[in-house]
């Protein structure tokens, strides 16, 4: 094992193996964006980090986003496309539309409105013979972030299967019920009641289905700023920015706490050497609020290293100082009942008890301390986790 370095801001007093995945291209974090994290949490520079979020983010907003618009055949999806993208239906570019199926392949579209988005037009459900199955099997339906799923007239259950299909998937997905000028203009109902019914049906034939609370949005394509048009799109803006960040985010959480559990496996050999001790600075062994400080400092959650993250993120130190269990001793044994019993008075009896004991009140000794110098540690990296997810959180307000 590699000696010791005599400084807590460089790679902490122990090397550790790397379990971080990366991969060249898509949502895994990159070899190079790996490395960099390895290297900041290592050296206990959370400033690093804030770099490595915004890159992360950066590159994030420029992944482009998929989405599926699909449904039954006559629907009107193609209509919705050209709605959707706020041109004409004899526009150039726009999408195909026709009393008979237009759409024969899945095309994709840009969408001015947010870039870095493909809007995919697929042939509707009843375009051909082939079995659901084969259909999502055909359209690919794994390769696409988020499915618009258009119906008219009624809910079929082949609409029901690809809804359970695409929630069994984890994506996000809005049914829009177009068409709704026709409706009304044959509507023997109020429009209140009439666009009540609508919602009512569509959540009663997936709830028998077990599909719960579906976003639902009723448009008409010729009418693309009425009804819930508007908030359709405003739907569309958070969803997408939030699907392009996610991925990586994600990958990014996983890796910040892979490297912190490595960290922290790896000092937790050494508690308890004079050499560990020494590297931190402890000049009393029996103090914990020295090993808090020094573990504050190796894992870059001190005050001056917190002051340099909230100045760069544009927050007051105390957002984060707020969220530490271990913000000072006293704040780390009220969060914790085991370590605070083992720095109560019964406990300092047992250490004198244990004193008079040859050999085993020795080790006895020896293993107390260890456990409450690891379990301080374990604390500090827990509430390493915790600004680092706030750190992200931060990064895409």
């Amino acid at each position: 094992m590699a000696q010791p370095t005599q400084s807590l801001h460089t790679p902490s007093p122990t090397s550790f193996t790397s379990t971080v995945p990366y991969h060249k291209g898509g949502s895994i974090l990159s070899e190079s964006g790996a490395m960099n994290i390895e290297k900041a949490l290592g050296e206990g520079k959370l400033l690093d980090m804030v770099s490595v979020v915004r890159e992360t983010l950066e590159t994030a907003s420029s992944v482009p986003v998929s989405i599926a618009v699909t449904g039954d055949s006559g629907n009107g999806m193609s209509t919705f496309i050209n709605a959707l993208r706020k041109i004409g239906h004899n526009e150039e570019d726009s999408a195909p539309t026709g009393v008979v199926r237009t759409t024969q392949i899945p095309t994709c579209y840009s969408f001015s409105d947010i870039p870095n988005v493909e809007l995919w037009d697929l042939p509707g459900t009843g375009a051909a013979t082939q079995s659901l199955e084969t259909y999502l099997e055909e359209m690919q339906f794994s390769k696409y972030d988020l499915f618009i799923i258009i119906a008219s007239e009624q809910f079929s259950m082949n609409l029901v299967k690809l809804v359970k299909s695409i929630q069994g998937q984890g994506k996000r997905f809005y049914i829009v019920w177009t068409k709704l000028d026709r409706d009304l203009s044959t509507r023997v109902l109020s429009e209140e009641q009439l666009l009540r019914n609508i919602r009512e049906n569509i959540r009663e034939t997936l709830h028998k289905e077990g599909v719960c609370e579906p976003i639902i949005f009723l448009v008409s394509s010729f009418n693309p700023f009425l009804h819930d048009f508007p908030e359709l799109r405003k739907s569309l803006h958070r969803d997408i920015s939030n699907i392009g960040y996610r991925g990586h985010l994600e990958n990014l959480t996983h890796t910040c706490e892979k490297v912190i559990n490595g960290k922290v496996t790896t000092l937790q050999g050494q508690i308890g050497s004079k050499s560990f001790q020494d590297i931190l600075g402890i000049q009393n062994a029996n103090d914990l609020g020295e090993f808090l400080n020094a573990y504050h400092r190796l894992f870059g959650v001190d005050d001056d290293s917190l002051q340099e993250v909230a100045q760069s993120m544009g927050k007051p130190r105390e957002e984060y100082k707020a969220i530490m269990k271990s913000q000072d001793l006293h704040t780390a044994l009220a969060w914790d009942w085991a370590l605070s019993w083992m720095n109560c008075n019964a406990a300092s009896y047992l250490y004198s008890v244990l004193s008079y004991i040859p050999i085993l009140g020795t080790t006895g000794i020896h293993y107390l301390k260890w456990w409450s110098q690891g379990h301080l540690l374990e604390i500090v990296a827990e509430d390493t986790k915790t600004i680092l997810k706030k750190i992200l959180a931060d990064a895409i307000i």
